[in-house]
């Protein structure tokens, strides 16, 4: 006879846990959960790349144009050593080269060349920003490529793309400005998606602070201070 506190397992009867089928059916299920988890995973996973590259790229591109916008903005006004007095600056549709104090953690205090320009590579079009140190150099030098530049940045990626166009005292858009006697008023910034070439919101113009030397708030200097 067994006593009360008798702990010896009791037969089984053949009732409990569960058969094989159940078991396989089980795992089938689950399997079929973890697709459809794995499924969905993928596409968030997708969406969410995707609005977070978007998210990237929409930084950068306002990164960019504001380094474009606040070069521009500081340009100076240095003259060339010519007879004719023409101002250090060539601006182009897809390029722009002038004068500016030179910035950076290790650049030295004086004036640098830097050169807003746009190049190719493997995804499309790109702008680069390069640099070099200001030497007094004369249009035909300015113009032979002596000037070597470094520092290569790239400000604008695909798939946006950057032209420029310049406005004097008319407040007439150009597409070029180069060799005149004066800096532009202003630079338009015109920032277009490659695949359909419509301006963007973030399109913008650099007002020039310094487009005109000393002697032209001078009585003597009005003279050669007309507008371009």
């Amino acid at each position: 006879m067994k006593g009360r506190h008798d702990l010896s397992p009791e037969p089984a009867d053949g009732t409990d846990g569960f058969t094989l089928v159940e078991a396989l059916a089980s795992a089938v299920l689950m399997a079929i959960l973890l697709g459809l988890l794995a499924t969905l995973t993928g596409h968030w996973m997708a969406n969410w790349k995707t609005g977070f590259n978007r998210v990237q790229n929409a930084d950068l591109l306002g990164l960019g144009i504001d380094r474009i916008a606040a070069d521009l903005g500081a340009a100076q006004y240095v003259s060339l050593g010519d007879p004719d007095a023409l101002v250090f600056f060539d601006g182009t549709e897809t390029s722009v080269t002038f004068i500016r104090s030179a910035i950076g953690p290790n650049a030295a205090a004086g004036l640098e060349i830097v050169r807003l320009s746009e190049t190719e590579d493997a995804r499309g079009p790109v702008l680069v920003r390069e640099q070099a140190p200001f030497a007094p150099v004369t249009t035909a030098g300015m113009n032979s490529g002596t000037v070597t530049f470094a520092h290569p940045t790239v400000l604008i990626r695909p798939p946006y793309h950057v032209t420029f166009s310049f406005a004097g005292h008319d407040r007439v858009w150009q597409q070029n400005w180069q060799n005149p006697k004066t800096l532009p008023d202003a630079v338009r910034i015109r920032v277009a998606n490659i695949s359909i070439d419509e301006p963007l919101p973030v399109s913008t113009a650099a007002i020039i602070k310094v487009n005109a030397p000393a002697s032209c708030v001078t009585s003597q200097g009005q003279g050669d201070c007309a507008p371009q």
